[in-house]
């Protein structure tokens, strides 16, 4: 069994970015606050996230997330064919995020990851 990751990624409209980098803090998205958590997705499952729930929507970000620094608001929950996804069970806040950028899409139609310099 392979260790979990400690990065996540949140994918976010053009004013869900700006409103988490104004406030320092992100409540979450309409299906966010409908299930109750805020939903992440490890890089492996990132393509197929925003592939699902984005298609045809641009002007997309992609925020990096500790979650080391989430502590007992981080939990793995199944979804996708029982796939394990992270979920925080709170605000996002913006001191977890440790890179962002906007979504974009390398030759080989992978989402190229936002890194922290």
């Amino acid at each position: 069994m392979s260790a979990r990751p400690t990065t996540a990624y949140k994918v976010l409209t053009a004013s869900e970015m700006a409103a988490l980098e104004g406030d320092g803090t992100f409540a979450g998205a309409p299906i966010d606050l409908a299930d109750g958590y805020i939903h992440l997705s490890t890089a492996e499952q990132l393509d197929e996230t925003v592939d699902k729930h984005f298609a045809g929507q641009s002007d997309l970000h992609v925020a990096a997330i500790d979650l080391d620094a989430q502590g007992d608001t981080l939990k793995w929950d199944p979804s996708r064919g029982g796939q394990l996804f992270p979920h925080i069970y709170g605000p996002l806040l913006l001191e977890t995020v440790i890179a962002y950028r906007p979504l974009e899409r390398d030759n080989a139609g992978k989402i190229r990851l936002p890194v922290a310099g």
